[in-house]
């Protein structure tokens, strides 16, 4: 969740690091720091809140060195101060540190080098593991210049408990920094005469789209002209240097206020790009090329089983639904973190699969290797090539929609619900689906793009809603079926960014308790397409009139809600419904947005959350 940043090379590190964190700023925010080997010494700068007030501090210290590492925290251990930020240097002055992961048995660590005259500034466990690389550095024969230095490391992390992507400096080796990393995301960047660090490729985009994942037990050890790859047994690893595919500018604002806002805008473009190539050539179909399943295999199966965290979770929902309804096939939703605790029976014929857009959710990943351990096919859904998950899946699929910065998912999400409708039909047409039932499916599926942009020209009147509501402090979203799962994330969405107390249920249940929280004072946004239900949905909408709940009804084109029952009316276009769950996403998400704006609220930085959540 925080975010690290490396640089070797001939070029002033400071100002390459800095220009990196402010990349990662989404990552991690509640303090910044940098660190440059010059002169012999190790020259620290640190500061609490953004990134902006760590350039000011940097600004007072003349860093001319050339190798460097910088971190943006998001607080695991220790409040959120100048002392506990990062980086952290060893009391001996000779290790300075960035750390991203939690280490489990800090403790027993920090008594044993508290009796070994060591000494500690912070409370935070990354000072602890610090000292033990000085530690186990002053115990090597002197002389072996960098080797003794990734010994060093290599020996601390034998004895570590948890998870870390690191990057170290030793005063003693100039244009030198020892990685490593264990279950959280660490890259190298391959440039010209240069050498990046980056807990994410967006902060190394701007200098080379040559890269190298490490994974899992890996240490890397860059010197000025080379790097080498091994593990923590020693054992030498062969480099694979990959490309990044998008540029610097798909990671750049632009012309918007914030990613968050350009991303919702982007996601006509989005959808294109995550069904590029994925449909059979007779229009009947989708077809998948990393599955790594055979239609034999499909045929066997007979229970999916999804898994994941937050907004991924959602889409999941979603999956279940648009899975039960057109492919005829149980479906099982988990919540990642509560699966690796539980001992879920499972049928043999069960597929599992994950969604996670970073690709390195800590809890989806233990998920994965839990299924996996018990001998499951585990397929996974995710954004970012190259990540940890989509490295250890049996098969999986891309998403294809470029970084996402914004911290509360948009373009990721209605990505996923694409995916998931995809396989829908993919499924559904080895079973019992028609041709022509897959071909209007096709069709559907195809014209998303454009159904949503034609929803997106509902912008300027969802911000004059946003202005009416959001003064308010709390606010229930309601759907039935496939938009229950909408109704979840629209809450969601508002609790991220604006601090709004929101709740999501299935309508139909509001008189089982909820009903209770309606006042004049607690709006309910109804979704409400034309349908079979569609009676049944305004039936709990008078409910809510009767009690003098405000009502912001999103409805399809051809609904038609009694005279008055809603206060305020958002429609989007008609559609299949294998595209419905899109489509509705993004009213809820534009809602969400501007009531933040008009609550001065940081979108696309919000309080206490960060993008990637790689600890527990």
């Amino acid at each position: 969740m925080c975010g690290i940043v490396g640089y070797v090379g001939k070029q002033k590190a400071a100002s390459i690091i800095l220009e990196g964190l402010k990349r990662l700023e989404y990552r991690g925010y509640d303090s910044a720091g940098v660190c440059v080997l010059q002169d012999g010494q190790l020259e620290v700068a640190k500061k609490i809140g953004r990134v902006e007030n760590l350039t000011k501090e940097a600004a007072k210290h003349r860093f001319t060195g050339t190798t460097g590492i910088g971190h943006t925290r998001w607080a695991t251990h220790g409040g959120v101060t100048d002392a506990n930020a990062h980086p952290h240097v060893s009391s001996d002055g000779k290790i300075a540190l960035i750390h991203n992961g939690v280490i489990e048995n800090y403790g027993q660590m920090k008594t044993f080098l508290t009796g070994k005259g060591y000494t500690f500034k912070s409370e935070t466990d990354t000072e602890v593991l610090c000292n033990l690389i000085a530690y186990h550095y002053a115990k090597e024969s002197p002389g072996a210049g960098g080797s003794r230095f990734l010994e060093s490391v290599r020996k601390t992390l034998t004895h570590v408990e948890g998870t870390y992507g690191i990057a170290v400096l030793c005063v003693d080796c100039p244009g030198e920094i020892v990685a490593a990393r264990k279950a959280s995301p660490l890259i190298l960047g391959v440039g010209e005469g240069e050498y990046i660090l980056a807990s994410d490729a967006s902060a190394l985009i701007s200098r080379t789209q040559n890269v190298v994942y490490l994974k899992d037990g890996e240490l890397v050890h860059v010197t000025p002209t080379a790097f080498f790859i091994s593990t923590l047994d020693q054992a030498d690893v062969s480099p694979v240097v990959d490309k990044i595919t998008w540029s610097i500018q798909d990671a750049e604002l632009g012309t918007y206020s914030h990613f968050m806002e350009k991303e919702i805008f982007e996601q006509p473009v989005a959808l294109e790009n995550s069904m590029r190539g994925r449909f059979s050539e007779d229009g009947s179909t989708a077809q998948f090329g990393g599955l790594n399943l055979t239609a034999a295999e499909l045929r066997q199966i007979d229970r999916f089983l999804f898994c994941a965290c937050g907004t991924a979770w959602h889409a999941c929902l979603v999956a279940e639904h648009l899975i039960e309804r057109f492919a005829r096939i149980p479906v099982e939703v988990d919540y990642a973190s509560e699966f690796r605790y539980r001992n879920t029976p499972l049928h043999s014929n069960t597929l599992f699969l994950v969604i996670s857009q970073s690709g390195e959710t800590i809890d989806t990943l233990a998920a994965l290797r839990e299924a996996k351990r018990k001998g499951y096919k585990a397929l996974a859904i995710n954004n970012v090539v190259g990540s940890t998950l989509a490295r250890e899946a049996d098969g999986g699929i891309y998403q294809h929609v470029g970084p996402e910065i914004g911290v509360a998912s948009t373009k990721a999400f209605t990505s996923q619900l694409m995916v998931a409708a995809m396989i829908a039909l993919y499924v559904a047409r080895m079973r019992d689906m028609s041709f022509s039932d897959g071909v209007q499916y096709v069709n559907a599926l195809k014209g998303a793009p454009d159904l949503v942009r034609k929803a997106l020209l509902q912008a300027p009147h969802i911000r004059a809603i946003a202005k009416r509501y959001a003064g308010y402090s709390d606010m229930l979203f309601l759907g039935r079926l496939s938009l229950f799962p909408l109704a979840l994330e629209g809450a969601l969405k508002l609790k991220e960014i604006s601090y709004i107390h929101a709740e999501g249920y299935p309508a139909a249940e509001m008189k089982h308790g909820p009903i209770a929280l309606i006042s004049e004072k607690c709006p309910s946004v109804f979704f409400a397409p034309n349908g079979e239900i569609f009676p049944k949905i305004v039936s709990s909408m008078q409910e809510i009139k009767a009690r003098k709940g405000p009502i912001i009804a999103i409805i399809t084109e051809g609904a038609e809600l009694p005279p008055g029952l809603a206060d305020e009316v958002i429609t989007i276009p008609e559609c299949h419904e294998a595209v419905l769950p899109i489509v509705s996403s993004i009213p809820v998400q534009l809602l969400s947005y501007y009531i933040a704006v008009e609550r001065g609220c940081d979108v696309d930085k919000p309080r206490n959350l960060a993008k990637s959540v790689t600890v527990e």
